[in-house]
């Protein structure tokens, strides 16, 4: 999600100054989405341009309020409708740096996969232990913890089968070598 997204959503809910949305859109995130309060405010310049926001007027602070254009209720919608490309959600590193050590021998497979299994395990640990830990009336913070266990789990799987394949690459080459050895022994 970018700035700009969580920002037209919170402003649909009603007219807002920027750093109460700074403060909203990492609240709404279980602060899975920090941003800088001047990120804030060069996204809000940038909605303001593209008629997606306008400025309502200063209140009582002199603090600027931004209220949603239909223009932008209409951006946020088609947002929101449309999918996320899960390939392009983040880039795959863990899977980069294992076939890369396989295609170049630049590391053994299987210690990239040990050691990223590792971490992901510390990681699934601390994971439980903030669900212990968690307020049960915290939906937000519920939800994100529950997609971040679902995400290593799945990495722990992947390394998993990426491990076995390894095996299985390791056996064909060692059965592969045993049967040419014995070719070659029984022509002489």
């Amino acid at each position: 999600m970018g700035v700009k997204e969580g920002l037209l959503a919170l402003l649909a809910a009603g007219p807002s100054h920027g750093y109460q949305l700074k403060l909203d859109l990492e609240a709404a995130t279980a602060d899975g989405n920090a941003v800088n309060v001047g990120q804030v405010y060069t996204t809000l310049q940038r909605l303001e341009r593209d008629e997606l926001v306008t400025v309502q007027r200063a209140d009582d602070e002199g603090r600027v309020i931004y209220e949603l254009t239909e223009a932008g209720r209409e951006s946020l919608g088609e947002w929101m409708r449309r999918p996320t490309d899960l390939a392009a959600a983040g880039r795959d590193e863990v899977s980069l740096k294992v076939l890369l050590a396989l295609a170049t021998g630049s590391a053994d497979p299987r210690e990239v996969i040990a050691t990223q299994r590792g971490a992901a395990m510390g990681l699934l640990q601390d994971y439980t232990r903030l669900r212990s830990e968690m307020d049960p009336e915290d939906i937000a913070w519920q939800l994100r913890l529950e997609r971040m266990v679902l995400s290593v789990e799945a990495e722990l799987r992947w390394l998993d089968r990426a491990e076995d394949r390894l095996g299985d690459v390791k056996s064909k080459k060692a059965t592969s070598v045993r049967s040419e050895a014995a070719k070659a022994s029984s022509r002489q």
